[in-house]
């Protein structure tokens, strides 16, 4: 990964003075102590630097050891030779059938399932006819319909809104219908949606886990029907597992085959094999501080979810998981936590939405790790502070490469902020569960820099975004430097990030820098974003910028008399104040996306205006009054 993530610098220490970008507050704003010069009672402690860390590298996870003779039949199984040979060279074939009954250990949503037993699909606030479903593929879905259709993750929320005899003939419906339409695999995959490696993946292992409800039905040809084509799946993935169309699909497809192995006869060689694959493609898939790297909260809670439904599959068969599992999952839950606002619920990043507090709980006590945020996520490129009851996250790495990402943001530089629990500055978020009630026709723009909290020049993304959805050319090159002050007064303390990326230098000889510093109570964050020359020389004439702060929900603003501020009412009562040293400040409207992925009006300060290519800087205040 060193060839795109070129340097990532993270210390975290005291400096020995702390300046904090000027900021006219103007009339009726009230000034602070951190606009005066340090205290002489500060006592920077000590520089403490910590080791930088390789950005996003590859984590390494070794297969459980094996003696010889495991050994020889996974290499036999992987070379082609049938399990039912190597387990009983003697016997005759065993019948398929499933050898233990899987606990769900995560339960679905109860508003989806009573829309299924009503005919509809919802998936992200969009009702779909079940009798209008081409499930063949021939006509094409939107996207988030296409993965719950294809990959049966619908079975957990006809599981969660009824008991299983008035839920089993709704499931039976449904498969009897994919089942017709998809009567045999193609030869390879990619011949739509249903056969996509990770589609293909999770419906094995959601037919396995949820399986009183696909072969409890009345319909004895559809049981039989049901069973035939989970082995016949199985065996499909075997042999086509490597050609998944990313790491987290190719995840999906190797939970799907040791799941297979574990609950069907004869499947001890094709377990040795899938958990060999697993632990290979995991290692691939997460950066040494468990993020993934496709930097995005949506697919950390995939991958969560799928171990967590792997290990219920090890335990109906009393077996226990692969300790890489669990330490898979043990690295997984802290950097999702690190994206946690004060409420629980997460920050919109790479394609996420505001997913609420509840499901990201759910997620974590199902997985059964008990931990805390971490607070710099050096190698999946999130930094957190946390001050009292305020929470900042800052985006300080380059967008994922192409090949990571699903839904990739051009986000570098962007934060959020949030104080009790209520959403102060927020990006838009939810590219990903665009063609729910989030138009597909919003998905790219919602990736686009202009919709972060960020600095944009000249309407230009500071990675680009290209037609076909892929992430293009852009930022390969972040700084970010973290450093604590400590002061007599301990309200007077702050926590201070600075990040620069690299992302306009070809096309404008521009560098961003952005500054922010968030005082320890939580009330007062200070920033100020520096366009700084790449070169020796700074290039003639003048660009436009704009400096954006998209506002969380329900906050009311009111412009101040001299243009430069605004007031910002949040729905809790509480009243904050921006306040700008430069530029022109207006609000203008703006989208977000809340947690049950439905778009949502908001507003956004705008600080613009031109500046001469020879550089510039920005100062601005958040503040809380009273």
């Amino acid at each position: 990964m060193a060839d795109a993530y070129q340097r990532e610098r993270i210390t975290d220490h005291e400096p020995d003075e702390f300046v904090a970008p000027a900021v006219p507050l103007g009339p009726g704003f009230e000034d602070t102590a951190l606009n005066d010069p340090q205290p002489a009672e500060t006592q920077p402690s000590p520089q403490q630097s910590i080791e930088p860390g390789r950005a996003l590298a590859l984590a390494d996870f070794a297969p459980p050891s094996l003696g010889a003779g495991e050994r020889l039949i996974r290499l036999a199984y992987r070379m082609g030779v049938p399990s039912s040979m190597l387990t009983s060279p003697m016997g005759r074939r065993v019948k398929t059938r499933l050898l233990a009954t899987v606990s769900n250990p995560l339960p679905g949503d109860r508003v989806a399932g009573t829309a299924l037993r009503a005919g509809h699909f919802l998936v992200h606030g969009s009702k779909t006819p079940i009798a209008q479903v081409e499930f063949g593929g021939a006509a094409r879905m939107t996207p988030p319909l296409e993965r719950v259709v294809h990959s049966f993750s619908w079975l957990a929320d006809v599981e969660a809104c009824a008991p299983r005899e008035q839920g089993a003939p709704i499931a039976e419906r449904i498969l009897a219908e994919w089942l017709q339409a998809n009567e045999t695999p193609p030869a390879r995959p990619g011949k739509g949606p249903a056969w996509s490696i990770g589609n293909t993946g999770s419906r094995l292992l959601h037919w396995l886990v949820h399986a009183p409800l696909v072969l409890s039905g009345i319909d004895k040809g559809v049981r039989s029907r049901a069973l035939s084509s989970i082995s016949q799946t199985a065996r499909w993935l075997d042999r086509n597992v490597g050609k998944a169309e990313d790491g987290l699909a190719e995840v999906a497809g190797w939970c799907g085959i040791v799941a297979a192995g574990l609950l069907l006869p004869d499947g001890r060689p094709r377990r040795l094999f899938g958990e060999a694959g697993l632990m290979r493609a995991l290692g691939e898939l997460v950066g040494d501080d468990g993020g993934v790297l496709s930097r995005s909260p949506v697919a950390q809670m995939e991958a969560i979810a799928l171990l967590v439904k792997l290990s219920a599959c090890y335990r109906a068969t009393r077996r226990d998981p692969p300790e890489a599992v669990d330490t898979m999952l043990g690295l997984l839950v802290p950097p999702l936590l690190a994206l946690t606002h004060g409420d629980g619920s997460l920050g919109s990043w790479q394609g996420g939405w505001a997913i609420d507090a509840a499901e990201v709980a759910a997620l974590v006590e199902a997985s059964g790790v008990r931990t805390r945020p971490l607070r710099d996520v050096r190698q999946w490129g999130y930094q957190r502070i946390v001050a009292q009851k305020s929470v900042l996250q800052f985006d300080a790495a380059p967008p994922p490469m192409p090949r990571h990402a699903r839904h990739g943001c051009a986000s570098t530089l962007a934060f959020e902020m949030s104080h009790e629990g209520q959403r102060l500055i927020v990006n838009c978020g939810g590219s990903a569960c665009a063609g729910g009630l989030v138009p597909v026709r919003l998905e790219q723009g919602l990736r686009v820099t202009a919709a972060h909290s960020t600095l944009v020049l000249d309407d230009a993304n500071s990675t680009a975004i290209q037609i076909n959805g892929a992430i293009g050319s852009g930022v390969s090159e972040v700084d970010v430097d973290r450093r604590t002050v400590e002061a007599g007064d301990a309200s007077k303390g702050a926590t201070r990030l600075e990040g620069s990326h690299n992302g306009y230098a070809a096309r404008y000889g521009l560098t961003h820098r952005r500054i922010l510093i968030m005082r320890d109570d939580g009330t007062e964050l200070r920033g100020e974003d520096l366009l700084v020359p790449a070169g020796r020389k700074g290039k003639r004439g003048k660009v436009g910028y704009a400096i954006r702060f998209h506002l969380g929900p329900g906050i009311e603003t009111g412009l101040s008399e001299d243009g430069q501020g605004v007031g910002l009412a949040l729905p809790d009562g509480s009243l904050w104040q921006f306040r700008a040293g430069s530029g022109e400040v207006s609000v203008e409207d703006s989208i977000w996306v809340d947690g049950r992925a439905r778009p949502v009006p908001i507003q956004q300060i705008v600080l613009q205006g031109l500046i001469s290519r020879g550089g510039g800087s920005f100062s601005w205040l958040l503040k809380k009054m009273g």
